[in-house]
């Protein structure tokens, strides 16, 4: 492959090739891509990332690249990509074949594959999430009613994720004294049942406190204003301080707080909440010096000691073992909502990201579950169905609670169908491991150069799974791409391809297809 390398400074044009579409950047931007002539798109890497995974890389089906160490500004526009807000060198890479070649070349230079793979259990059994259920006051009684109330209705035991809440402020690592007045007895009691216990964290840290107040004064230890005294981030979830895991002693603490709930109570890892790109647009000082991006890479490279961890929020970090979720959805048919999953998704894995995580199931934003506010049961198993057979699958709102015994059913199948597909699964993630490949993939990217960079509403997993989940409201049937080869359905029925064809796609059906060649 040919690198080319320019500095953007007098800004960097490259004008788009015959026909050529291009993924990158940002992993909530995955809807709007491929990028392609007709695209009038802008992203600012320095600053927003749309809540996601970002990386300053961008990937052509013409066999294409573009890398740069650092974030830059990029448009698509009249036939060109305008690339400039860096002085750090853009590398352009040119001569592979397609998609998958370019992906390959680019990870061997810039985010190679680890080796190494998230626990199995990501990938064998679903994961379930205490936030839409119980949001930031979750308590020992609630969390086992919850545990009990999937396994009596029929739902296997799994990794379960005690979100934001369980503890008395931002920086506090020991269980609330009043919700859980026995943490130890209820950790007991999931792990007779089967569980895998994961607590939510994040670096803030409450101002106010005897925490705060033992290192306000101590250099590196938090964030700093402009004024030397500890920076006060707006966050979702208020005003707070910000650990600066930077300076490794302030690492090394958090590391063995989290270490020690581990041993105490025998956690087994955590979900690595915040570390937001757009939480650090003022530029607080670190011990580093480190710049937006820098301090949420920095988080998950911290993260990524722990074997059991969940990100939503990452710079670059490609090739490494994190479990890398989709950024809250809504619960809505429009770009916000289901639609979005697959092609975010796709858009994670050419980033470097391939053990990725689809919201949970029906949406994580929890101001669309409030008392009182109906659930769209279509929409809720339409999402089960489309998880089902995703590389991992999240559950949050109970759905033995909220959908009708009918909708419950149908819901808890697609549960069944995935269970159906975990060795498939999990010889797609080994492999992955291996060779940084995305686990879930474009169409595009198993079958280069025909016709199908625009087709974002089905993917694969592996070379040997087709999935086409039902997104749209109200449908019935769906009109499936079927790619060349011979393609077993779920009825015993083999397609031969390439072809396009429409399926019945009832409520209670999930259109998917094994590859019989």
């Amino acid at each position: 492959m040919k690198i080319n390398e320019n500095s953007s400074n007098p800004p960097t044009s490259i004008p788009l090739l015959p026909d050529e579409k291009w993924w990158g950047g940002r992993a909530g931007d995955g809807l709007q891509m491929p990028f392609d002539e007709g695209s009038r798109f802008t992203a600012v890497l320095h600053s927003e990332l749309n809540g996601n995974q970002g990386c300053p890389f961008y990937i052509s089906s013409a066999g294409r690249f573009l890398w740069s160490e650092e974030p830059f500004r990029i448009s698509f526009e009249a036939g060109c990509i305008r690339i400039d807000g860096t002085n750090h060198p853009i590398k352009l890479g040119e001569g592979a074949k397609n998609l998958r070649a370019a992906f390959l070349e680019a990870a061997r230079a810039h985010f190679p594959a680890s080796g190494e793979i998230p626990p199995q259990s990501f990938f064998s059994v679903p994961q379930y999430n205490t936030w839409i259920a119980m949001t930031h006051l979750p308590s020992q009684q609630a969390i086992l009613d919850y545990a009990a109330g999937l396994l009596e209705s029929g739902f296997p035991s799994g990794i379960l994720m005690i979100d934001a809440g369980w503890f008395s402020f931002w920086g506090d690592y020991e269980f609330h004294p009043g919700r859980f007045p026995d943490p130890k007895a209820m950790m007991c009691t999931l792990q007779d049942q089967g569980f895998q216990v994961m607590l939510w964290v994040s670096p803030f840290v409450s101002a106010d406190t005897i925490l705060f107040r033992k290192w306000r004064d101590a250099e590196g230890w938090f964030l700093r204003d402009r004024a030397g005294k500890p920076a006060v981030l707006e966050w979702w979830d208020g005003y707070s301080a910000h650990l600066d895991v930077t300076h490794p002693p302030a690492a090394e603490w958090l590391y063995n707080e989290l270490s020690r709930l581990q041993e105490i109570y025998g956690v087994v890892g955590f979900k690595f909440d915040a570390g937001d790109v757009a939480h650090y647009i003022d530029r607080p000082a670190s011990w580093l010096n480190a710049t937006p991006v820098e301090l949420c890479e920095a988080w998950a490279r911290f993260g990524a000691r722990f074997p059991y961890n969940e990100f939503r929020a990452c710079w670059k970090c490609g090739g490494l073992p994190i479990v890398q979720r989709l950024s809250d959805r809504s619960p809505t048919w429009d770009s916000q909502g289901l639609p979005s999953l697959i092609p975010n998704a796709i858009a994670q894995g050419l980033l470097g990201h391939p053990f990725n995580c689809p919201d949970m199931v029906g949406g994580g934003n929890y101001l669309c579950f409030q008392e009182g506010t109906p659930v769209d049961e279509e929409l809720f198993i339409r999402w089960a169905q489309a998880s089902s057979l995703f590389p991992m699958m999240q559950f949050s709102a109970a759905p033995w609670r909220v959908l009708s015994k009918e909708a419950f059913s149908i819901c808890r199948s697609a549960v069944e169908t995935r269970q159906s597909f975990v060795p498939l699964i999990w010889e797609a993630a080994l492999d992955s491991a291996r060779t940084g490949e995305p686990i879930l993939r474009s169409m595009e990217y198993n079958f280069p150069h025909q016709g199908y960079a625009a087709v974002k509403d089905q993917f694969l997993i592996g070379e040997k799974l087709l999935v086409a989940p039902v997104i749209e409201h109200g449908a019935r049937t769906r009109a499936v791409q079927i790619p060349a080869g011979r393609w077993r359905d779920g009825n015993g029925e083999v397609f031969q391809g390439p072809a396009e064809i429409t399926v019945p796609a009832p409520l209670d059906a999930l259109p998917h297809f094994l590859s019989v060649d």
